[in-house]
C-alpha cells in the first residue's frame, strides 16, 4: 500500500507549517519504528512536507493515522499517486505551473535512490510522475511565462515599493530559492543588488551572474542599514534577522521592506515592532491567485494528460503484480528443460553434436511455450482478471 501524508500551502499559513511539519515527522518516526518501513520518499520545500511510504503491512486503522489535526492530510493508494501526478504538473503549487516542484521531486527521489529506499513500487511511481510532469508542461501552456516563488515575492515588492528602479536590494541565502529570487532581479534596472550566503564562493557565483557583489554573511548589519528591500531564502534552521539584531543598526526603518520565503522562517515577526514592513508566503497568496486565474484553461488539456497517464500507471502496477510469477515459471521451465536435456544427452551420447542440438530444441521449445503463457498472464493482469493468475499460480506450484 503506497501512503502519503503531507501538509501544504492550501490548507496550513507559515505558522502552522512549521509547526506541522515536526508533527508529520514524528508520526513518521513513530511509524518507522514500528513497521520497519524500508521505501520511502521524503518532500520538503518552503510550501509543503511530505512523506511517500509503501509498505503492506500499514493498515488505515492504525492509531498513528488517527489525528484530530486537520491541516494534516493522508491518503492512500490511487488517491495519494494522483495526488503526486498533479504536484509534479504543477498543479497543486502555490505559484500554479512552476517548474521548481519538477527538481524538488527529482531530488527527492534521488537523495531516497542514494540511500537505499526508495523501492521498486515507489521508483516506479516517481519516474512515472516525473514524467508526468514533463510532459504536462510540453504539451500545455500550464508554465508558459509562469512565475515563481521568487519572481512572485519581486511582484510582491513592486506593489508596496512601487518601482525597484534605483533601489538597493539585499539577497540573503544563494541557494535554489535565492536563485529564483536573482533571476526575477536580473530584470529589473536597480541601483546595487548584494548577495549574501554562508557558504561565501556560492555568493560570489550569484552575484556575478546578476552584476552584483557578493558581501560576507557577517557583515549583513552594514547591508541592512542601507538597503531598501531584502529578500531572505536561506535553508537556516532557525531565524537570521530579529529585532535585536537590527536594535543596534541606526536607520529609518519605515523605508525598509522584508520578504521571507524561507521555511522555516529566516526573519523573526518582530522586526514589524521596529516599523519595517514585514512579509512572508503567506503574503504571496493574493499574486499566486491571479496567476491560477490566469492559467486556469490549462488545466483541463493538464488533467487529460494526468488521467490517461495514471490508466498507464496501473497497467504496469498489475504486470508487475505477476513479474514474480512469470520468472518463477520461467526458472521452473529451465530447470526441467536442463533435466531432461541431461537425461536425453546420455542416451545420444554416441551421436556427434547431438548434445548441442538437443539443447538448442529443447530451448526453443520452453521458450515458444512460455511466450504464450506469459503473453496470457500479462493480459489477465491488465483486465484484472485474478481466476487466470490465479489458476497459473495453482497449476504451476507458484502459490
Amino acid at each position: 500500500m503506497i501512503l502519503n501524508i503531507r501538509v501544504d500551502h492550501k490548507i496550513a499559513d507559515i505558522n502552522s507549517m512549521e509547526a506541522i511539519s515536526k508533527d508529520i515527522d514524528e508520526i513518521f518516526q513513530e511509524l518507522q519504528e514500528k513497521y520497519s518501513i524500508g521505501e520511502y520518499i521524503e518532500i520538503s520545500t518552503c510550501n509543503r512536507k511530505e512523506y511517500y511510504i509503501n509498505n503492506d503491512y500499514i493498515s488505515t486503522d492504525d492509531e498513528l493515522l488517527s489525528h484530530e489535526n486537520q491541516s494534516i492530510i493522508i491518503e492512500y493508494g490511487e488517491s495519494a499517486v494522483m495526488h503526486l501526478l498533479r504536484m509534479t504538473s504543477g498543479l497543486e503549487s502555490m505559484i500554479v505551473g512552476e517548474d521548481q516542484i519538477l527538481g524538488q521531486v527529482k531530488d527527492a527521489k534521488y537523495k531516497a535512490d542514494k540511500n537505499y529506499h526508495c523501492g521498486r513500487a515507489l521508483d516506479a511511481v516517481f519516474t512515472k510522475a516525473i514524467h508526468v510532469g514533463q510532459v504536462v508542461r510540453n504539451k500545455t501552456n500550464i508554465n508558459k511565462g509562469s512565475v515563481s516563488i521568487g519572481s512572485a515575492a519581486i511582484d510582491l515588492a513592486e506593489k508596496h515599493l512601487g518601482s525597484l528602479e534605483d533601489k538597493s536590494v539585499l539577497v540573503i541565502g544563494a541557494g535554489k530559492m535565492g536563485r529564483l529570487v536573482a533571476k526575477a532581479l536580473a530584470e529589473k534596472d536597480l541601483n546595487a543588488i548584494f548577495v549574501a550566503n554562508r557558504t561565501y564562493y556560492v555568493a560570489v557565483e550569484l552575484a556575478k551572474d546578476l552584476g552584483g557583489e557578493a558581501i560576507l554573511f557577517n557583515d549583513l548589519e552594514k547591508y541592512l542599514a542601507t538597503a531598501d528591500l531584502v529578500i531572505s531564502a536561506t535553508s537556516a534552521p532557525h531565524p537570521i534577522i530579529t529585532k535585536d539584531r537590527l536594535s543596534d543598526i541606526q536607520r529609518d526603518y519605515d523605508n525598509l521592506m522584508m520578504v521571507d520565503i524561507a521555511n522555516p522562517r529566516d526573519i523573526l515577526e518582530d522586526v514589524s515592532e521596529m516599523g519595517v514592513k514585514l512579509f512572508n508566503i503567506d503574503d504571496l497568496r493574493e499574486i499566486a491567485d491571479e496567476n491560477t486565474r490566469l492559467r486556469i484553461k490549462e488545466f483541463g488539456e493538464a488533467e487529460n494528460i494526468i488521467n490517461d497517464e495514471f490508466i498507464l500507471l496501473k497497467e504496469s502496477f498489475k504486470i508487475m503484480e505477476v513479474d514474480e510469477l512469470l520468472g518463477d515459471l520461467r526458472a521452473s521451465m529451465e530447470e526441467i528443460r536442463q533435466r531432461e536435456t541431461q537425461k536425453a544427452s546420455v542416451k545420444l551420447s554416441n551421436v556427434d553434436g547431438s548434445a548441442k542440438v538437443l539443447d538448442k530444441l529443447t530451448n526453443s521449445i520452453v521458450n515458444k511455450i512460455f511466450f504464450d503463457i506469459s503473453k496470457n498472464v500479462k493480459k489477465a493482469a491488465k483486465e484484472d482478471n485474478r481466476d487466470v493468475i490465479d489458476a497459473a499460480e495453482y497449476i504451476f506450484n507458484n502459490k
